[in-house]
């Protein structure tokens, strides 16, 4: 296998519905698995209380290639939380991840000797709000996931883009300039 598949870096950001809790925000890791990813990869079945470390399955024995861990970044308090973790944002990453071998994004041939590390982000208000809409979860997740490998094997953005937009686009949360 080449160096090309050594450590890639992803993220992405889809919006939720109008009045949904649902954005997705994936931080993606790609490589192989017997380089740095690997290591990460194999370090993260430790648990941390709060921030239980899942693999990506669509379903009962059926875990995806590359092998893909997800790994909340808030504390999961409560088990309607864990419940989201463990079902939408895990079947939404699994499918992702899945669509992406379809699609090429992800190279078919060397799928099981890479391994891939999800950082997702759960609104902790979504398993409390009535007006709640897993498929709006679901979609979010599942466009963020695929999008955020897609930039990480592209090495999106670039760095010319980076500093072509380097005082032209501004933080989301921007209200410090």
């Amino acid at each position: 296998m080449s160096d090309k598949y050594v450590f890639h870096a992803g993220e992405a950001t889809v919006f939720a519905a109008e009045g949904q809790f649902t954005d997705a925000m994936p931080e993606i890791l790609i490589g192989r698995t017997d380089g740095p990813v690997g290591q990460a990869f194999a370090n993260m079945m430790a648990q941390t209380k709060g921030h239980t470390a899942m693999f990506a399955i669509r379903a009962c024995n059926q875990l995806v290639r590359p092998a893909t861990i997800i790994v909340p970044k808030v504390t999961l308090k409560d088990m309607a939380n864990i419940d989201l973790f463990g079902g939408v944002v895990q079947g939404a990453t699994a499918d992702a991840v899945v669509d992406c071998l379809i699609e090429g994004v992800i190279p078919k041939d060397i799928a099981n000797e890479l391994c891939i590390i999800s950082l997702v982000w759960i609104d902790p208000r979504c398993a409390k709000d009535p007006n709640f809409d897993k498929k709006d979860m679901y979609r979010t997740n599942y466009e963020a996931t695929k999008l955020a490998i897609r930039r990480a094997l592209n090495n999106e953005p670039s760095v010319d883009e980076l500093i072509a937009n380097r005082h032209k686009i501004k933080h989301d949360m921007d209200d410090w300039s």
